[in-house]
């Protein structure tokens, strides 16, 4: 880095996903990243999750977050959402493709996926 205006260039890029991880926004997607989790995938889920979000400009509204493990080690990667004034909804063995479903039907068109869902797996 060489000058105070690269460094502004630098963060401007990141602007994006940095503030899906650190905004205080009505839609929160929480990501199990603990061993298992990456194990099995979580990075990119987690990943995909931000993409599809910043491309669907969702980004003032969901946050994506990420936390240790969520006892559902046999599901991984697991993906909770919580939504202001509604029940958490927890998706198992998800996938980048399958977080690409759930951007689009259920945080763009407000419908849960629930064959990703905790109650299908079982």
């Amino acid at each position: 880095m060489k000058s105070l205006a690269e460094l502004a260039a630098i963060r401007d890029k990141m602007k994006d996903k940095v503030a899906l991880r650190l905004g205080a926004n009505s839609t929160r997607i929480v990501v199990g990243m603990g061993t298992c989790g990456i194990a099995a995938g979580a990075k990119e889920v987690l990943n995909a999750f931000v993409e599809e979000i910043n491309a669907a400009g969702l980004s003032e509204n969901v946050m994506v977050t990420q936390t240790g493990c969520l006892e559902l080690c046999q599901c991984e990667p697991v993906v909770e959402i919580y939504e202001e004034g509604k029940e958490k909804v927890t998706y198992v063995k998800m996938t980048p493709e399958k977080a690409k479903t759930v951007v689009e039907k259920h945080l763009k068109g407000g419908n849960i996926v629930t064959e990703f869902t905790v109650a299908a797996d079982k």
